[in-house]
């Protein structure tokens, strides 16, 4: 028999369980999930059990079908456990820099835990954390563009897919093609690249993986394909072989330039890579880098944005690319008629 500290423990768990409106979950997914977690108990119980907690938690049930489906007042912030100033602070940082990374979607979502913090710290008069506001923020490294818009209902349809291990059919944007195209989905991953989010799926019946903005999906469904799982499929070994960094080809080059010290510095505390090594400076205050780096467009770009601060020496296809593109940019400026000042007023 089942003891007045199982029985509490699992009031606890159930409550875990249910997510907040407009998300739900039946019922019978809570029996399950309940089971997995060691709480065997019948739907009977698991409705009788809900029907007292509504009573002290603002628990919401839609009862026009069966089994009856529960989710917490889409309101609802929780206290438990309490936030101390770390914490809380760590939230705030948190909020700051992934506004400028995630769709605003997905921040929501957070929202009750990141006003919760903001709370707390208002709260606290009697020391230093009263004045927070002015005194933390996080920033990305670079130019941060604003996150792409995502339908609320593809993400969560996306999330959903993605988890649940289902098939989805998507009317998509083709950037290529500038044209609306239907594709059944079998979604293997999802990255968040900058401010963009992506699914990586396989499509229709195809197995390699492709990438899917999800700001471009238009319209999603569930789809009745079987769905097709790809088990040794790895996000970090996909990332790794450089999918997002616009590779010219599968290999690694060793990237070998001359760099100011300035830049040495910032390589000594966050390497371009693993294999990276730095000499010391010469008479002129140059260091050269020697580094294995992936043969993509990405790194190429990193380097141009330093400009004149950073000189490739190897390899020679990367230094020939770098010299037609400032030969071009020279020649596009020289060609440009000159920006004319406005008349004084």
């Amino acid at each position: 028999m089942a003891t007045q500290h199982d029985t509490l423990i699992r009031y606890i768990t159930m409550l875990q369980l249910i997510p907040r409106a407009p998300q739900f979950k039946a019922t019978t997914t809570l029996r399950d999930l309940l089971a997995d977690r060691g709480f065997h108990v019948n739907l009977r119980s698991i409705q009788r059990d809900l029907d007292k907690m509504s009573l002290h938690f603002p628990l919401k049930c839609d009862d026009k079908e069966r089994p009856y489906r529960w989710s917490f007042d889409a309101g609802y912030k929780s206290n438990l456990p309490a936030l101390d100033t770390a914490t809380a602070l760590t939230l705030v940082l948190a909020e700051e820099y992934l506004k400028s990374l995630l769709p605003q979607i997905a921040i929501d979502r957070l929202s009750p835990q990141f006003d919760e913090a903001r709370k707390f710290l208002d709260g606290l008069q009697t020391n230093g954390y009263a004045s927070w506001a002015r005194q933390v923020r996080a920033i990305p490294n670079g130019k941060a563009l604003l996150p792409a818009a995502i339908l609320p209902h593809i993400w969560q349809g996306v999330s959903d897919a993605l988890l649940n291990r289902q098939a989805i059919a998507v009317q998509y944007l083709s950037r290529q093609q500038g044209e609306v195209k239907p594709f059944i989905l079998h979604p293997q991953g999802l990255v968040v690249r900058h401010s963009v989010s992506y699914l990586l799926a396989t499509v229709n019946e195809y197995d390699d993986i492709r990438q899917f903005a999800l700001h471009r999906i238009q319209d999603l469904k569930e789809s009745l394909s079987t769905y097709r799982s790809h088990p040794d499929f790895s996000v970090e070994a996909y990332i790794a072989e450089g999918a997002f960094g616009y590779p010219l080809d599968q290999q690694h080059v060793q990237l070998v330039a001359n760099i100011d010290k300035a830049i040495a510095w910032l390589l000594t505390e966050t390497p371009i890579s693993q294999q990276q090594q730095l000499s010391e400076p010469d008479a002129n205050g140059w260091v050269t880098l020697t580094a294995t780096v992936p043969n993509d467009q990405q790194t190429q770009w990193w380097i141009m944005g330093f400009g004149a601060r950073i000189q490739v020496l190897q390899p020679s296809t990367w230094r020939e690319a770098i010299i037609e593109q400032a030969q071009k940019m020279v020649e596009q400026y020289q060609s440009a008629p000159s920006a004319q000042r406005p008349a004084p007023s």
